[in-house]
């Protein structure tokens, strides 16, 4: 009862609010939270056609775990979890806070899902390289829920449901990942080569953006019945659930629109989603 009455209180203390528009982001190379190209932009420009959230709750590619987590710290850490890059993106900081509040209220929302309050994790590259950019002062309480890596696509779409109340209370919901994500075929030698992508690239994100524009998302779900192509673009699920979880959460009749729509290095997309 006292968890159902916090729950109560915290939605009580934020203002009722036109239900918040919905992202997936394709983050793309973690070299993108410093450097300035068109991705970046896509970023800062969607940010302007949000009403400023109350708070954010990020799904990143990089926190997949045994069982579902939440990160429920006053103040995140910034996570610099990868390798090989220069010093000026490990300096990096993202200090926003976070909302054990916040946290708690997820938890309960996907009950009857055990989740596991986190004081551990922190901000990953998921989150951080991309929300520097749509709110750059870091002024957005932040918390993170993890991808249970146990889990089918279904289970994730539905999970994502549970979470439709948030969006009517100004939190916005963030899908971080990659669409077409095959690093081991990535062309490094043509990385900055302008919307290039393989021919299975090309005919996996063209199958991608049929299916979500024409709203066929079981398609997108059940992606291990598809082609080639398409098994290609995703040979590992932890990049693509994000996608899933910004899904299950659009409700009828609103707009989904596409933006940073192309192919890097032959075998990445950063194809982006708005929805609403």
């Amino acid at each position: 009862m006292q968890n159902l009455n916090n729950l109560k209180n915290f939605s009580d203390s934020l203002p009722n609010a036109e239900r918040m528009p919905l992202l997936f982001l394709g983050h793309g190379s973690p070299m993108n939270a410093i450097e300035e190209n068109e991705f970046v932009d896509g970023f800062r420009n969607i940010a302007k056609t949000l009403p400023k959230p109350t708070a954010i709750v990020c799904v990143s590619a990089h926190w997949f775990t045994n069982g579902t987590k939440v990160t429920a710290m006053e103040m995140p850490q910034t996570i610099h979890d990868f390798g090989g890059f220069p010093r000026e993106l490990f300096e990096v900081q993202y200090p926003a806070k976070g909302s054990p509040v916040l946290a708690e209220t997820t938890k309960l929302l996907l009950d009857p899902t055990l989740v596991e309050l986190d004081e551990k994790w922190g901000l990953d590259h998921g989150a951080w390289s991309v929300l520097k950019h749509l709110y750059p002062n870091a002024d957005i309480p932040v918390i993170q829920l993890s991808i249970d890596y146990t889990k089918p696509p279904q289970y994730h779409f539905e999970l994502a449901q549970k979470l439709i109340q948030l969006r009517d209370k100004g939190i916005l919901i963030i899908g971080s990942g990659n669409i077409v994500h095959n690093l081991g075929l990535v062309d490094f030698h043509n990385f900055h080569r302008d919307d290039y992508g393989f021919d299975w690239a090309i005919e996996a994100r063209s199958k991608f953006n049929s299916y979500l524009l024409d709203g066929n998302f079981q398609s997108l779900i059940d992606y291990h019945k598809e082609s080639m192509a398409i098994q290609l673009a995703i040979p590992t699920p932890e990049h693509y659930l994000p996608l899933i979880y910004t899904l299950g959460l659009k409700q009828k009749n609103e707009e989904l629109s596409l933006f940073n729509d192309k192919l890097v290095a032959g075998s990445l997309s950063m194809t982006s989603v708005k929805i609403g």
